[in-house]
């Protein structure tokens, strides 16, 4: 017979917010460096996908702000996937504190920036 106090057994396939949160939170505060793997037409609204150190994150944005994580898969196969029927606190970007996510949209913002191309300094007489 099954007590209370039993281990509630997991799906060790599934990822935790938590766990997805403490990625974005490191990319936050700069001990993680993430890079933009997609190019959308506008960079900043639906779905932008980022990766850092094996860990694959989908965020979708609108209005230049993140609305939530679609899905995270880290390194070893497990997976975390967005549902609209999940309860409050259990989207990773739910945790994050206000900075936390203010440098994390700063940081997408500049991922999507166009680069300068090599060699080239614009020279400000011309203008």
């Amino acid at each position: 017979m099954k007590k209370l106090s039993d281990p509630v057994p997991m799906n060790h396939d599934t990822l935790t917010a938590r766990e997805a949160y403490q990625v974005l939170r490191d990319i936050a505060l700069g001990i993680r460096v993430m890079r933009r793997v997609d190019r959308s037409p506008q960079p900043n609204y639906g779905l932008m996908t980022i990766e850092v150190d094996g860990w694959v994150v989908r965020l979708y944005s609108e209005d230049e702000e993140l609305d939530y994580c679609d899905s995270c898969h880290c390194p070893d196969g497990r997976a975390y996937a967005f549902s609209a029927l999940q309860y409050f606190g259990t989207d990773p970007l739910e945790l994050l504190s206000t900075w936390e996510r203010a440098q994390l949209e700063r940081l997408l913002m500049e991922a999507c920036a166009p680069s300068p191309l090599p060699g080239f300094s614009p020279d400000p007489t011309r203008f």
